[in-house]
């Protein structure tokens, strides 16, 4: 018993070191093509239109403070964005910290998270968490999708987002648009 337990532990072990000296394939490959990244900080302020259809606790809550359903937003897009050194997607962080309603004398204060991927035409989609202050909870949470395109104009990008945030106490969609520098490479 003691010499079968003792070869199965010589044959693990044995296992173990041919694995683990020997490299993986997908490793190998992986090596073969490694790509060079560059960061780019593209920041810079953001406006749009933000809509809340009929039908929700949102809409409701913002109908008794005298708030229509369209609403201006104003603010600045804070993105991070990861370029490879051939033409693949980008890959972005971005933060929206943006101030709503105040063409109704309000100040509707809301943030969204969002990580997306940007191809080399400018196409972009992203995805994540919002919040909002002021709404029918006080403070109301929703997903958010984002999709869209940059454009690229004199050393500017020039990006227009459509954007869907939903969550229980209804939904709402916002066109969003705004410039940055190009450059701002690290």
């Amino acid at each position: 018993m003691k010499a079968r337990l003792s070869w199965y532990l010589a044959a693990a072990v044995g296992l173990i070191m041919a694995v683990r000296s020997s490299p993986v394939i997908a490793q190998d490959a992986m090596s073969a093509t490694r790509t060079e990244y560059t960061e780019r900080n593209l920041s810079g302020p953001r406006m749009g239109i933000t809509f809340v259809p009929d039908g929700g606790a949102l809409s409701a809550s913002l109908k008794s403070r005298g708030l229509g359903p369209f609403m201006s937003q104003f603010g600045w897009h804070f993105e991070y964005l990861v370029v490879p050194e051939r033409e693949e997607p980008m890959f972005s962080v971005q933060f929206d910290p943006l101030v709503g309603g105040v063409e109704y004398g309000s100040f509707l204060p809301g943030a969204t998270f969002a990580l997306g991927a940007r191809f080399p035409g400018g196409f972009e989609f992203g995805l994540g968490p919002n919040i909002l202050v002021g709404g029918d909870k006080g403070v109301n949470s929703s997903l958010v999708a984002v999709i869209g395109k940059s454009f690229n104009y004199g050393g500017f990008s020039i990006p227009v987002d459509f954007i869907l945030a939903t969550s229980p106490s209804g939904s709402r969609f916002s066109v969003i648009f705004g410039y940055s520098i190009a450059g701002g490479e690290k």
